[in-house]
């Protein structure tokens, strides 16, 4: 494999994505930083997810972005995504952990299709969605202790975007993140995902999902009062709410049926309560910065 085919790109962007990546409300300067490392995720992202390629060849591209990410001895042809990101946590102090960490994840979609129970699912988001949300308090310049909350939080988005996309994930890579405990005791196995809706043990499988995001998104809600970053603050409570309402929609709607998805009305409602919400706790409160809300 000739190095400068190591990336298979799928053709979607930022902007294809359920939650903003990088928007005006971060400050200006910071902005590259964050589209170098979304490069760098969405290349390793689209190998683990193309379906034409068997599994150790996913490994392989996957390991090979790792290692340029470690090393500019590994530097090389179509690994330029990794170079860059290792330059910029460099530049900043950052852990290579954020982008390793999500290799580890993309080599585990390579392999493993099936997720025993919900800590096996968190297990998973640990390494594919926490490190985004760390990437950003760090770049930020942010205290650790804000960690948690945005763990909560990236778990949650990860998660409904596997509830939105179960059956796409099924069909296109044999892929399920459903919990099999539950599927069982509800007398199901993977095929109901066949199914043009979703029968009543489905959907209860994914309300208990959904309960489990919420309790993930209170805790998530004590973000943007731990940041220090006004315009970081902002962009968490807008995504918090986003998600909040996604999570609504998913309820209520059947991903089996037709696609679940955040609408414009959605964006501008949750713009504009996550903007001034933080506004008026910033002049007029009291920011949050230890404890859960109940």
């Amino acid at each position: 494999m000739a190095l400068a085919s190591v990336e298979t790109p799928s053709g979607k962007g930022a902007g294809d994505e359920n939650f903003p990546v990088g928007s005006w409300l971060l400050p200006a300067e910071l902005r590259p930083q964050v589209a170098v490392y979304y490069a760098f995720a969405r290349a390793i992202d689209d190998i683990a997810d193309n379906p034409e390629l068997a599994p150790q060849d996913k490994i392989d591209r996957l390991s090979r972005f790792d290692a340029a990410l470690g090393s500019a001895e590994s530097d090389g042809p179509g690994l330029e995504k990794a170079t860059a990101l290792r330059l910029c946590l460099a530049e900043n102090g950052i852990s290579t952990a954020r982008g390793s960490d999500l290799v580890a994840a993309f080599k585990q979609d390579a392999v493993k299709l099936r997720y025993r129970n919900w800590e096996e699912l968190l297990g998973y988001c640990r390494l594919s969605a926490n490190p985004v949300g760390q990437f950003l308090l760090d770049l930020h310049g942010e205290d650790p202790s804000g960690y948690a909350a945005s763990d909560a939080l990236c778990t949650a988005l990860q998660i409904l975007n596997h509830l939105q996309d179960c059956q796409d994930d099924y069909h296109a890579l044999d892929r399920v993140y459903l919990p099999l405990d539950w599927l069982e005791t509800e007398g199901l196995d993977v095929t109901v995902l066949d199914a043009e809706a979703s029968p009543p043990g489905l959907r209860r499988v994914l309300d208990l999902c959904l309960d489990r995001v919420d309790g993930l998104l209170t805790e998530a809600r004590l973000l943007p009062g731990q940041l220090r970053s006004s315009r970081l603050a902002m962009e968490s409570a807008v995504i918090v709410k986003l998600a909040t309402r996604l999570t609504r929609h998913l309820r209520e709607g059947d991903p089996l049926a037709q696609r679940v998805a955040l609408g414009k009305t959605d964006f501008a409602l949750a713009g504009l309560g996550g903007i001034f919400g933080v506004q008026i706790q910033r002049l007029f409160g009291k920011p949050q910065t230890t404890g859960r809300i109940k």
